[in-house]
């Protein structure tokens, strides 16, 4: 599983893109629109949800924060790898 194989959305309100993974027990949303970090550089914003709250992940947010902006696609690549691996390799589906 790779950035490349997410289909990202137009979402024509926020001028951007939007798709999201699961992975165990998590989903990784990802985003690049007018409101995220990085936008202007054309780079990406994820956040990761467990249930219907964000959620802090050592190793993928800073302890105090529920985003992380200014990633590239090879970035949202590495995070998708430590998802992975913190849910134990189980990757359930892909969902838009």
């Amino acid at each position: 599983m790779k950035f490349d194989d997410i289909v990202l959305d137009y979402d024509p309100s926020v001028n951007g893109v939007y798709g999201s993974v699961t992975i165990g027990d998590y989903e990784l949303s990802i985003v690049k629109n007018d409101m995220s970090y990085g936008n202007k550089q054309g780079l990406y914003e994820i956040g990761v949800w467990k249930g219907k709250d964000l959620c802090e992940l050592p190793g993928i947010t800073v302890e105090g924060d529920t985003v992380k902006g200014w990633l590239t696609e090879d970035d949202v690549n590495c995070i998708i790898k430590k998802l992975y691996l913190i849910s134990g390799g189980k990757h359930e589906h892909f969902s838009v």
